[in-house]
């Protein structure tokens, strides 16, 4: 009997940590791991989303004006983005940057505002492991905040301006916004970073996949989310806890546009809020009534537009 017990004693916690450590390793490959959306599929959802922009995107495919560049990273991957040159850009420039497992040509809704209403140049780039980017697993906008101030001065040095100062915009949707965030609060950022947007990003990748983790699965946090992201370290060198866009923005005091809809799930609505509390001034917040997850531009584009033109217009004049 005691044999039995002693056995069970050791057999029971081996068993937890089998069950636990394939779960951890389940919920790694399924958050981060897995595969990205195509070009041809991006581009096609935009014909769709966006009928008003198709004679736009047409004519920009069609005289090449979309063009494409890659660089090599510190990490030693190549990293691509595309590129518009706008036709009375006076330095101006808009770094746009996608979602989760969204590619670069997803934010050309973004790209229509500012080239072809700001008549700005822009840059689109394809993060870790999207697109044509290199890369294994998703960075969730932590990682991949080193690899857009990679780009930031590639991006002044294409669209340098003899006659006017190079001025820079960073804009991001969902993961894209938490990297412009984690972005903001780094030392070092080039001074003519003048401005930054954010659209809907998540507090930290903690907050995002805890509160996922319920909503989809009705799982709380503790203890699979702690084992996730100990395994995320050992296989990729960061973890959820530390990734965190709240405390990057404390250390922001460049002006930034908070953008969320007030019927986000996917990332939850008050999220903004503790962002924006933690971001010091300048900053400015736009609440969108009954959108969904990354869909404040599609429900209002006409105020979207405004708004950003106003804000961009304010910050680099």
């Amino acid at each position: 009997m005691r044999k039995k017990v002693y056995l069970s004693l050791i057999i029971l916690p081996l068993l937890v940590c089998l069950v636990m450590g394939g779960g951890a390793a389940y919920m790694l490959s399924y958050s981060i791991e897995s595969s990205t959306h195509s070009y041809a599929y991006r581009w096609e959802k935009l014909q769709e989303e966006y009928p008003s922009m198709r004679q736009w995107l047409d004519s920009i495919r069609q005289s090449h004006a979309l063009r494409d560049t890659t660089i090599k990273l510190r990490n030693g991957l190549r990293a691509h983005a595309f590129y518009l040159k706008g036709d009375s850009a006076c330095g101006r420039t808009a770094i746009c940057i996608h979602g989760y497992k969204d590619n670069a040509l997803g934010m050309l809704y973004l790209a229509h505002i500012y080239n072809k209403v700001m008549r700005m140049n822009v840059l689109l780039p394809d993060l870790h492991g999207h697109g044509k980017s290199e890369g294994k697993a998703i960075q969730m906008g932590w990682n991949d905040r080193k690899d857009i101030e990679q780009w930031i001065p590639i991006a002044e040095r294409m669209f340098r301006d003899s006659h006017h100062p190079s001025r820079i915009v960073l804009h991001g949707v969902s993961m894209g916004a938490a990297t412009t965030m984690n972005v903001s609060g780094d030392k070092g950022v080039p001074s003519y970073v003048k401005a930054y947007i954010e659209d809907c990003g998540y507090t930290s990748v903690r907050d995002e996949f805890a509160d996922q983790l319920k909503a989809q699965f009705g799982i709380p946090e503790f203890p699979l989310l702690p084992i996730t992201s100990e395994l995320c370290q050992l296989k990729y060198g960061w973890n959820f806890y530390e990734a965190s866009s709240l405390r990057q923005v404390a250390h922001c005091h460049r002006p930034m546009l908070f953008i969320h809809g007030d019927n986000d799930t996917y990332v939850p609505s008050w999220m903004v809020h503790p962002l924006y509390k933690a971001k010091p001034q300048p900053k400015e917040l736009w609440i969108t009534k009954g959108s969904e997850h990354a869909k404040s531009y599609k429900d209002y584009p006409e105020q979207y537009t405004a708004k950003v033109k106003a804000f961009v217009s304010k910050y680099f004049n």
